[in-house]
């Protein structure tokens, strides 16, 4: 087993990686549950692990409880907020009960809120089950619900009490979301890690086809890289955090474009995202063409969508810059974006044009 340690003083809390792990979750589980119910929350997609999990907690004499919820992006709402947080009212959840969040990144994102405001915060477990969430967002604390105005405006950061990652769950995956969340693996060396980008050229065609090894090395690394920027600057008020956000400034754009549906997956429109940002770079004279030109030949050899067509965006520029807009990091009407000046060389620029950005795009699209 690897375990990282996400440090934040007294909210320290471990994330534990090993394949199966899932089938033994009641080891960790049942000393936290202090022989209550537990809840769990999942999604109708996750029903074979939530089977698993519970029999497990069912072994070491813990009861369960599952609200189940319906799949797909859309699920991060108002409607689903008050529905789970009701339900967890309803089963008498007390502040230090820790709630399980069972699923991929929608399902964290909202039992993660939903345990910041229920008794005004209660504790939580994620065990992500897409390698997306195992990579990026089961670690952090950031918790949201998309709104009409865009995604992830309304949230908390809230972290939670332990994380447990068996890679053996993505064998349930389909290959597309597989891909999509190796966007957020590959992200990690394109922010700051060119070693780790040189690995994942060499490996990526092993991780995604399933070997063991190269996803264990790859959520290790990715959730250690993570962990470190998040207890150096967990409420992403010195600009390190925000390096986490490479790709995704485009990327949502993309999203919001697409109605957050299944049309495009979170991870593609950062795929898409990340190759946009570096060839932006590239236009403003601060990064090479050949590295730019290398992200997106990796991102189209693994599959992923590496600019607005492949990613089956064509909308005017003026659209996507006003998607832009609702982007939580805008202050004082500017949009800090994430640029490069290299593989590995990322930073955050707070002096960009969004009027530039919408020419850059239509010269995109043409």
């Amino acid at each position: 087993m690897k375990t990282v340690t996400v440090s934040l003083g007294d909210r320290s809390y471990p994330i534990h990686i090993e394949a199966g792990l899932l089938p033994r979750a009641a080891e960790f589980l049942a000393p936290v549950s202090r022989g209550r119910r537990m809840a769990i929350v999942t999604d109708e997609n996750v029903r074979p692990h939530l089977a698993t999990l519970q029999a497990s907690l069912t072994a070491a004499g813990v009861e369960s409880e599952a609200i189940v919820l319906p799949p797909g992006e859309k699920t991060k709402s108002w409607a689903m907020l008050e529905h789970v947080c009701h339900r967890l009212l309803e089963l008498g959840i007390e502040r230090s009960d820790h709630v399980i969040a069972l699923g991929g990144g929608v399902i964290g994102d909202l039992v993660g809120f939903a345990c910041s405001i229920v008794k005004r915060g209660c504790r939580f477990v994620q065990i992500p089950t897409t390698l997306l969430a195992q990579v990026d967002s089961s670690v952090g604390g950031k918790t949201a619900i998309n709104t009409a105005a865009g995604k992830n405006l309304i949230g908390a950061f809230h972290q939670p009490a332990m994380v447990l990652i068996d890679p053996d769950v993505l064998d349930t995956l389909s290959a597309r979301h597989v891909r999509a969340g190796y966007a957020e693996v590959v992200k990690y060396g394109l922010i700051d890690d060119f070693a780790f980008f040189e690995w994942c050229e060499a490996n990526a065609p092993a991780l995604l086809a399933g070997d063991a090894d190269a996803r264990v090395h790859a959520i290790a690394h990715s959730v250690a890289a993570k962990a470190r920027i998040v207890a150096a600057d967990e409420h992403e008020t010195n600009g390190i955090r925000a390096l986490l956000n490479l790709g995704h400034t485009f990327g949502h754009a993309l999203e919001a474009e697409a109605g957050f549906s299944d049309r495009q997956l979170h991870g593609e429109g950062v795929a898409a995202g990340c190759a946009l940002a570096f060839r932006y770079s590239v236009r403003k004279g601060i990064c090479e063409r050949q590295d730019a030109e290398r992200v997106a030949a990796h991102l189209r050899a693994v599959g992923l969508p590496d600019g607005l067509a492949a990613a089956g965006i064509d909308a005017p520029s003026a659209t996507l810059v006003e998607h832009m807009k609702h982007d939580k990091k805008m202050a004082a009407g500017t949009l800090p974006f994430l640029l490069a000046k290299g593989i590995g060389r990322t930073y955050l620029d707070k002096t960009v044009d969004l009027a530039d950005v919408a020419a850059f795009l239509d010269a995109e699209a043409r």
